[in-house]
């Protein structure tokens, strides 16, 4: 009894002696040349000798606080305006000093999903002509490596087993865009951001977290998860509720060394999500799903997946309204990828589209490439994305987000109507006849004003749009924006 008493007071003691030694520190995402959020409070954070005071300057602005029992410091200025002026933040406590430099004022944009996310500028088809406009100082990219980034169909070194933990999983800091830093950055994360500064000449901070091949469950928190029977109930590379080629793609890398990866189920939020979360920003994009979309099951629970994680994001960031806009699954063959439950997967995505306010899907599906599920043209897939929150973020009203998204079929004597929203100019992407309509099998359509017609023999059940992995569905509105795939029932 007596040497279990000492035992814990020699662990006691040395607790205190590592907390005092704590060197003075900023969280990690507080580095040279990043963005704060313009318009909300200004928190700053980080971790410290337990007891000591901290003074914290925001150029002209000072703010004190003392470090609490378990290290951690924090503090708030008063909420900034937007400012492309490099401004310095400044923190000291006792002989401590640090400095994070080149600071700007503007929005925050997470950029989060799998490898079509992840998909740097220089695979991106558009990229020798664009690097040329690539230096944009007003852009400034949060583009961290992460373990495993880059290691497919082959066990992680011993080093990189080390180093899998949430607190070492992504290492990175903040750069301003150039030709040279933007060579790895999300192509989609800085062609939305470019769209945003184009039109709206404010500072745009870009954070992005995505994992090439991950499924959802990683960027889910636990807490979410919870909401999932047997999400959590068993080993997640034993897990039958989880994807199986994520499993078998984890067995890969890890092994028997253990069940640590970037698609373990919460592990991408714990590592990169959370971190952040003291952290106000502006809104998310989201792009990833493939992995997602190979069994029936997954296929089916996955708008329930991606609406509980919007509701938990929006929870945990205490932002309600968070604005959080997503890719629809592009187009390819079922030769070359399991995609035969694509197009239930895209149906999915696009009806999630009513139940999440402050929403938006970007339609893709016509910029699909038959043999590659990594379609080349971001360009476009940022820019998609970009009328979404330029229209709902920024007041550009006048802005069409989406091409036609179908909002009801009709039957009445032999014929079919489709209705739509965002079908103003209804018209055919190549100018030929309308393709893509389904009625047990290919069926003939008309574009009669804002709507589509088909002529049927008797009342079918339902009515069915590019319901092909790969489709050449031609329906697009006066934007040339394109209709979503989809399965209408008739009524």
């Amino acid at each position: 009894m007596v040497l279990y008493s000492n035992l814990r007071s020699i662990s006691q003691i040395m607790t205190l002696a590592t907390l005092l030694t704590i060197h003075l520190q900023f969280a990690a995402i507080f580095t040279d040349n990043m963005v704060l959020q313009r318009g909300q409070p200004v928190h700053v954070w980080g971790r410290g000798a337990p007891g000591e005071r901290v003074t914290v300057w925001l150029g002209g602005l000072r703010v004190t606080a003392v470090v609490q029992a378990d290290s951690a410091w924090g503090v708030y200025f008063q909420a900034q305006g937007a400012d492309s002026v490099g401004r310095e933040l400044r923190v000291v406590s006792g002989r401590d000093s640090l400095r994070v430099r080149n600071i700007l004022f503007g929005d925050v944009w997470v950029c989060v999903g799998q490898s079509n996310m992840e998909f740097p500028m220089s695979g991106e088809r558009y990229f020798s002509e664009e690097k040329t406009f690539a230096g944009q100082p007003s852009i400034r990219l949060y583009n961290p490596s992460f373990i495993g980034k880059n290691v497919y169909g082959r066990a992680f070194t011993d080093s990189m087993l080390r180093l899998l933990t949430p607190g070492a999983f992504y290492q990175g800091v903040w750069s301003v865009c150039d030709s040279v830093t933007v060579r790895t950055m999300s192509a989609v994360g800085y062609y939305f951001g470019k769209a945003i500064v184009d039109k709206e000449h404010v500072p745009i901070g870009l954070i992005h977290l995505a994992i090439g091949g991950c499924p959802i469950e990683t960027f889910l928190s636990r807490d979410a998860l919870r909401e999932f029977p047997g999400k959590l109930d068993s080993p997640w590379l034993e897990n039958n509720t989880l994807p199986v080629w994520v499993r078998e793609r984890g067995r890969q890398n890890v092994g028997t060394g253990g069940d640590a990866h970037g698609y373990k189920p919460g592990w991408a939020f714990a590592a990169g999500i959370a971190p952040i979360l003291p952290m106000p920003i502006k809104g998310i994009i989201w792009y990833q799903g493939e992995s997602n979309s190979q069994e029936p099951e997954r296929v089916e629970e996955y708008p329930r997946l991606q609406k509980a994680m919007i509701e938990d994001y929006r929870k945990k960031w205490r932002q309600p309204h968070l604005p959080f806009y997503w890719v629809q699954l592009s187009s390819i063959d079922t030769v070359q990828y399991k995609s035969r439950y694509w197009p239930a997967f895209r149906d999915g995505q696009r009806r999630l589209l009513a139940e999440i306010a402050d929403g938006g899907m970007a339609v893709c599906s016509d910029i699909g490439a038959r043999d590659n599920v990594h379609p080349a043209d971001k360009r476009t897939v940022g820019q998609r994305l970009a009328r979404w929150a330029l229209h709902d973020v920024y007041g550009e009203k006048g802005l069409v987000v989406s091409g036609p998204l179908p909002l009801r079929a009709s039957y009445a004597r032999d014929t079919v109507t489709i209705y739509f929203q965002y079908g103003r100019g209804l018209r055919t992407a190549d100018g030929g006849a309308l393709r893509g309509f389904y009625i047990n099998g290919a069926a003939p359509a008309f574009i009669q004003g804002d709507h589509v017609v088909l002529p049927v023999k008797g009342k079918p059940a339902a009515v069915y749009y590019g319901w092909e992995p790969f489709t050449n569905a031609n329906l697009v509105n006066e934007d040339e924006l394109p209709a979503s795939t989809f399965k209408m029932n008739i009524p």
